[in-house]
């Protein structure tokens, strides 16, 4: 069998990757699960094509990171939080679409010890997931913004980082 067949079989998988937070992190921003790029990387957003590191460092307004270590530092620098609405799940490849299965993360662990003022999801599905699974546990409403994903072509790098940047507002002290 080809490595493109098995990549999109749909398989069950579990979320390894831990949450990037402290007690100063204001602002959690949620994927859905992570891609097969970031599960093989062990960290968010690891697909070279995804904006992510992009267009947070420019609503940061900070150099864009390279290392695991300087994406974990700008983000706790930042006052951002990151992980992801799915525990574990049925998953095809990195298609949010063919999800199926969802246990969701606990965000206690989050919420518990930062002061979050506001939830933001990266992209409909996982504005979606977030909907039905945590936001009757939380109580707390979050706002989707556009997806970074490389196949949320429809937006450029500076339109996203432009919508992005109403996040700067729940950092401020």
């Amino acid at each position: 069998m080809s490595s493109l067949m098995k990549t999109n079989k749909a398989q069950g998988e579990v979320h390894e990757i831990p949450p990037v937070y402290d007690a100063c992190s204001r602002v959690l921003v949620l994927g859905s699960f992570p891609s097969v790029k970031s599960r093989e990387g062990k960290f968010f957003y690891h697909h070279p094509q995804n904006r992510f590191w992009k267009v947070t460092a420019g609503v940061l307004q900070v150099p864009v990171p390279r290392t695991v270590e300087e994406k974990k530092k700008m983000l706790l620098d930042g006052h951002l939080a990151v992980w992801d609405v799915i525990a574990s799940c049925t998953i095809a490849g990195s298609s949010d679409s063919s999800i199926r299965d969802v246990i969701p993360n606990d965000l206690g662990c989050i919420l518990d010890t930062a002061d979050i003022r506001q939830i933001f999801c990266n992209g409909a599905a996982s504005y979606n997931l977030y909907r039905k699974y945590l936001q009757p546990v939380t109580g707390r409403e979050a706002i989707k913004l556009p997806s970074t994903s490389p196949a949320n072509a429809a937006w450029s790098l500076e339109r996203l980082t432009a919508e992005w940047e109403q996040i700067r507002q729940w950092l401020r002290d």
